[in-house]
């Protein structure tokens, strides 16, 4: 028989259960039987404990240098890397990834925490010419103090590293509060900061409810600054809160991604993309791709060659090395993607493909649903115009690029978009008029390398940009200085 291990919060240095006694079991989405272990079901007492402690630590912390700031993230690297089979193992079985996605993934926290810890060693201020000629006046970059990061489910390493890689580098302490579903991978992420050496309070972990401990972050008045991926409803929740009591506040949210086809396209290429960008990962990626548009004269053959991939992708267990699609992360999630089908196809879109909780014996204990592509699409429809995040394409024609750039754009959402093609002409109108983040051509919409800026526009963000040395203009303020013997 095997006992669960119960997973504690991490606050002031420390590993403590919560002062409500109680516990979450964390379930496996692949296989509902398995229990994962057990995470603090927490309460208001113990967010306002991590948050006394990361005030307690700030001013110690901001006063390091910045090279010893990155010390601590290179030690933290190398501990993640070191366990990164471990971690990424327990990232499967929270979430439903497969193996190789969430080695993957743990990987890339590893190249995060280095990135920042070399920005320790980079310029944080201008010197600015003066008017008064025996003055001098510069400008220096410092830290807010605490940073809220509030985090979602479906990249439960990646982006909770970077949040708080560029937070503490640049001199904030951190309080954590990871969903709930991953929050034994988060508990894993904690021990690696607590083996680096960091001192107590400047990283801080509590685990339990959104709305009890997300939205105590977004209220409370010992945080200066919150940081936040999930869905649009949540963040405009957190971002209010914030607002309302002049905290600086980061949203990343939805998206309703485009991959453009063009029928001078390099068509392997963009069934790839297609298939790849918004079925991989079960289409859990903020940058998935969510709506195909294809040129009426290469339309027909695109379906068929796309509806004869999808036929093959292989759903399963992630530590099955054959899977290539894991289930939804939650009970919740899946009946969200089957609702949303059952929609289109109310709404009068073909169902090609799928759009059904799978027959197979297998796989009756996880949250899956099958690989899903609708025909005759409307911009109209809710699966043309609203989040679905799940593994759902919609096709639809389009006659000129101009015609594609006004479908593309006829959505609240404007977070990434491909084009493929060999136009240089189309390429340049698609950079120019795409209302979207990010914007990629000749490849998937669902790609953020870790050096560049990420956010997006419209409704996905609060307009601001994670990632690169971007994440320096949310993580600090700009302090101008006047020196005059």
């Amino acid at each position: 028989m095997t006992i669960e291990q119960t997973y504690l919060n991490y606050s002031d240095g420390k590993w403590s259960p919560s002062v409500t006694g109680r516990v979450t079991a964390s379930i496996n989405p692949a296989d509902t039987n398995e229990i994962v272990g057990y995470v603090q079901d927490s309460d208001a007492a113990d967010l306002e404990l991590a948050v006394s402690a990361a005030n307690r630590a700030k001013v110690a912390w901001r006063k390091l240098s910045g090279a010893a700031r990155g010390d601590y993230l290179f030690k933290a690297a190398n501990i993640l890397e070191a366990r990164l089979e471990e971690i990424a193992e327990t990232m499967m079985r929270e979430m439903g990834k497969t193996l190789a996605e969430s080695k993957g993934e743990t990987a890339r926290g590893v190249a995060i925490l280095r990135y920042y810890a070399g920005e320790g060693m980079r310029a944080t201020g201008d010197v600015i010419p003066s008017t008064d000629s025996e003055a001098m006046m510069f400008t220096m970059r410092v830290p807010l103090g605490v940073v809220g990061v509030i985090t979602p489910w479906n990249f439960p390493v990646a982006i909770p590293m970077w949040k708080m890689a560029p937070a503490l580098i640049y001199g904030n302490t951190v309080v954590i509060k990871p969903a709930l579903e991953t929050s034994i991978t988060a508990a894993k992420l904690m021990a690696c900061f607590d083996e680096a050496g960091l001192p107590p309070g400047v990283v801080n972990m509590v685990t339990g409810d959104g709305a009890v401990i997300g939205g105590g972050i977004a209220q409370h008045p010992g945080i200066q600054a919150v940081t936040f991926t999930g869905s649009n409803k949540v963040g405009k929740q957190i971002g209010q809160a914030a607002l309302s009591r002049g905290a600086k506040y980061q949203l990343e949210m939805g998206g309703k991604n485009p991959l453009i086809v063009a029928e001078d396209a390099n068509l392997e290429l963009a069934l790839d993309a297609a298939v790849i960008g918004g079925l991989k990962s079960t289409g859990q990626k903020c940058t998935a791709t969510s709506r195909v548009l294809v040129q009426a004269s290469i339309y027909d053959i695109f379906r068929e060659k796309l509806l004869d991939r999808v036929r093959q992708l292989k759903l399963g267990n992630g530590k099955d090395s054959s899977t290539w699609m894991g289930p939804c992360a939650n009970e919740r999630q899946r009946d969200t993607v089957l609702s949303y089908i059952n929609k289109g196809v109310a709404e009068g879109a073909s169902l090609l493909y799928g759009g059904a909780i799978p027959a197979d014996e297998d796989l009756k204990n996880g949250y899956y649903v099958l690989p899903t592509v609708f025909d005759k699409v409307t911009s109209d429809m809710a699966i043309a115009q609203e989040e679905i995040f799940g593994p759902v394409l919609a096709l639809m024609p389009f006659d000129r690029l101009e015609d594609a750039l006004s479908l593309a754009n006829d959505v609240e959402y404007g977070l990434s978009a491909s084009i493929f093609t060999q136009n240089i002409g189309n390429i340049l109108a698609f950079i120019s008029d795409m209302d979207a983040g990010l914007v990629r051509i000749n490849a998937e919409t669902a790609g953020v390398e870790l050096q560049a800026p990420f956010g997006g526009m419209k409704q996905s963000s609060s307009h601001s940009r994670e990632q690169g040395q971007a994440a320096k203009e949310f993580f600090t303020s700009i302090k101008t200085v006047f020196l005059k013997a």
